[in-house]
């Protein structure tokens, strides 16, 4: 919410008005969501990053969940919610 009033004032107004800004942000979460848990899945898989790997090595499982979670949610921030 705090993006679109700072910099899409316009289109924040429009809904805030049209009472569409709550569906809205529930749309563009729920979008957000979905495109995240799809990357970190799709990145488990490139990396090699398995429940065997976790039972293994847990530091490193932590480590590169942590790398994984960070790069999918830039792009989510990028594809999605700043849009």
């Amino acid at each position: 919410m705090e993006f679109l009033q700072h910099h899409r004032r316009g289109t924040y107004t429009h809904l805030l008005v049209n009472c569409q800004l709550n569906g809205h942000l529930a749309d563009v979460n729920e979008q957000a969501e979905a495109l995240f848990f799809q990357l970190v899945e799709q990145m488990k898989e490139a990396e090699g990053v398995t429940e065997e790997l976790k039972a293994a090595d847990q530091m490193r499982w932590v480590g590169l969940m942590n790398n994984i979670a960070a790069c999918a949610r830039e792009i989510v921030y990028n594809e999605v919610v700043y849009r």
